[in-house]
């Protein structure tokens, strides 16, 4: 079996969720033993896993339809993601809805990282008779790991003292990622720090968004874009994870907070519903006043830890999991005649 992992638009894509979970493939894959290409001009792939949905990866998934091969193509986006991100999201909508619905009825599978989404999916018109399979995209849980010594270099690496509350939050610069919730209770909340980490071009962003990224306070600070290893050192490095984010198709960032035992407060969103469980293994809140209500508690020692509770949620979705299933979806295409 030989399969082409395809994405089109890596250098654009590569630092954002979906970046990650294409580099999750590759490694899920070769922990299995399966080999792959990420060439579509190789001639001697069985399978064509096709990640995006711009023209060129239509074309090429269209093509290769045509000549016979089979197509699992990866849903990372739906409509509810769009509509909340760059500017003229909300403009748009239909026509997005309609352009990846024509693009993923192209796969003879189609992977989506959730439950959730999957539902999402069967109610479009023209999935509904389509093969859709809920697979995280997953994470290296070797990777992931937590040390005590994050504490100290996140904090000596941006300037915080070792009783310093620092609350972290991850996402793009677009208004889905909850970042200007985030900025408004660093307003509220001055004697925390906040800091956000995570870039996309501010060209590209809704006002209120460019507004929050220009806010000046003494207690919020942009990272802007690091490696994972930086991303690591803040989990395992700051008292608090802040995932407001208004909607995903999976969430990574969570999951990487869960594995580093970080305790979150999280939007009480649809997503979360069945493996992320309020007082449990994160808190949820509905809005900024009850982040804001949260954050306070959690700090004041009303919400006590549940970050042990959050680990095996990161253990579940670990690469090799994701590894398995993607294999288990190969071989039902390779043996369906």
């Amino acid at each position: 079996m030989k399969v082409l992992l395809y994405a089109e638009g890596l250098k654009a894509i590569g630092k954002s969720g979906l970046g990650k979970a294409i580099e999750h493939q590759k490694k899920a894959l070769e922990k299995m033993g399966i080999e792959y290409t990420t060439d579509p001009k190789a001639e001697d792939y069985d399978i064509a896993h096709i990640n995006t949905y711009f023209l060129k990866s239509y074309l090429l998934a269209k093509r290769l339809k045509q000549e016979g091969v089979k197509i699992v193509y990866h849903a990372h986006s739906t409509q509810e993601d769009w509509v909340d991100g760059f500017a003229l999201g909300y403009q748009t909508r239909n026509f997005f809805k309609s352009w990846i619905v024509r693009c993923y009825r192209l796969g003879d599978i189609i992977v989506t990282p959730t439950p959730y989404a999957k539902r999402l999916l069967e109610s479009y018109e023209g999935l509904e008779e389509k093969k859709i399979v809920a697979i995280s995209n997953g994470l290296e849980l070797d990777f992931f790991k937590p040390d005590p010594k994050y504490r100290a270099t996140f904090r000596k690496r941006y300037h915080y003292s070792a009783t310093d509350k620092v609350i972290v939050g991850i996402g793009l610069y677009i208004r889905r990622k909850g970042i200007v919730d985030f900025v408004e209770l660093a307003k509220r909340l001055k004697e925390y720090k906040f800091i956000w980490f995570g870039y996309s071009p501010l060209s590209a962003a809704t006002q209120d968004v460019k507004d929050a990224v220009n806010t000046k306070l003494d207690n919020l600070y942009f990272a802007g874009y690091v490696e994972q290893e930086y991303i690591r050192e803040a989990l395992g490095g700051c008292d608090l994870y802040l995932f407001p984010t208004l909607e995903e198709t999976e969430g990574i960032p969570i999951i990487e907070a869960c594995a580093m035992k970080c305790d979150a407060i999280i939007r009480d969103i649809p997503i979360f519903e069945g493996w992320l469980e309020d007082g449990v293994n994160v808190y949820k809140a509905k809005d900024v006043d009850e982040f804001e209500q949260k954050i306070k508690d959690f700090f004041a020692g009303k919400l006590p830890s549940v970050a042990d509770k959050a680990v095996e949620v990161a253990k579940e979705r670990d690469i090799t999991h994701v590894g398995e299933q993607l294999k288990a979806v190969y071989e039902e295409l390779l043996n369906d005649k």
